[in-house]
């Protein structure tokens, strides 16, 4: 089952986001985003052993083709926009679902995008009306750049995983899961924790959280390993979607609630995805899969009557790249 992480000594720093201000942001994303649905998949269909079925969060099912229009539907009605809009950075995931929130709710929107990012994940941005700048480097780089409009502009900032009201925001994913079925373990992948720390606000203590990484973008695991959050060395299959260059203070401060912090490989990740569509037809970016290649390799091996389940939580990415000829 893992190793408990909760019993980390606590330090100064935030608070964690609660469930409260998850079910404030349920309220205020209700009309913009979609309640996604749930898909049960047999353990055999996985290539786990026999047990209870797993269920799937299907929030790659989003406008966007991800959770993240959750934060920033949240982020925008939650606050007061002022006339330079919003600036945001991103690798490509939450920059297109602030550009998609601005367009919704009538918002100037800057989007600062590392040239690491894809194209599949940038053009969009620009199809929404936003401002594009393309800064050399990764997420961190982006951040400085988008630092420095809002300094200059009065714009408001957007912060991918690392602001209350987007992390709430992208909690009410679990929330809505937990209203639809009963679980007791749900999986979720984390680059800075914005929506693992979401997800922890939301579960409440009777369903245990799992964090999954892929070993270029481990930053829950440093931190754990460190006492501390620290750098990584962000690389590998899933740096576009989970390349934070550390974990987020919130998702750090929600560290207590985390029941295991696992990593599984840039190839278990890629066999998740193909699994997905050779079960489900469904095509996931690197990241939206990373949580279920956590049960596909046995990196998180449930109990035979363990009720468990996993977000898929991004579809952005090129089909090609997953379903290949010889899937088809």
């Amino acid at each position: 089952m893992g190793r408990q992480v909760s019993g980390v000594a606590r330090e100064q720093g935030p608070t964690p986001v609660g469930a409260r201000e998850v079910r404030m942001a349920h309220r205020r994303v209700l009309g913009h985003v979609r309640r996604t649905p749930t898909l049960t998949l047999a353990r055999d269909e996985l290539g786990m052993a026999p047990g209870e079925a797993v269920v799937a969060k299907l929030d790659l099912l989003q406008p966007t083709g991800s959770f993240k229009v959750r934060g920033a539907v949240s982020l925008l009605t939650g606050a007061d926009v002022p006339e330079a809009g919003v600036v945001a950075a991103s690798g490509g995931n939450f920059g297109l679902a602030i550009a998609w929130a601005a367009a919704r709710l009538g918002c100037r929107a800057t989007i600062v995008v590392p040239a690491s990012s894809p194209r599949e994940k940038i053009d969009p941005i620009r199809s929404f009306g936003a401002e594009v700048r393309v800064v050399e480097g990764f997420y961190a780089e982006a951040l400085a750049e988008a630092r420095r409009i809002e300094a200059r502009t009065g714009a408001l900032p957007a912060h991918a995983y690392d602001q209350r009201a987007v992390v709430a925001g992208q909690g009410t994913a679990v929330a809505e899961l937990l209203e639809d079925v009963r679980i007791d373990t749900v999986l979720v992948a984390c680059g800075g924790g914005g929506l693992l720390a979401g997800s922890i606000a939301a579960a409440g203590p009777d369903v245990r959280v799992v964090s999954v990484e892929t070993p270029g973008t481990a930053t829950m695991q440093a931190a754990l390993a460190a006492g501390a959050p620290v750098d990584v060395e962000v690389s590998g299959i899933a740096a576009s979607a989970l390349g934070a260059r550390r974990i987020g203070e919130l998702a750090w401060a929600a560290r207590h609630g985390l029941h295991d912090a696992l990593v599984v490989s840039d190839e278990d990740v890629l066999t998740a995805q193909r699994t997905l569509w050779s079960v489900a037809r469904l095509v996931a970016e690197p990241g939206g899969a990373t949580a279920l290649a956590a049960l596909r390799c046995g990196a998180y091996t449930p109990e035979p009557d363990e009720r468990v389940a996993v977000l898929v939580c991004g579809a952005n990415t090129d089909p090609g790249s997953v379903v290949t000829p010889s899937a088809r």
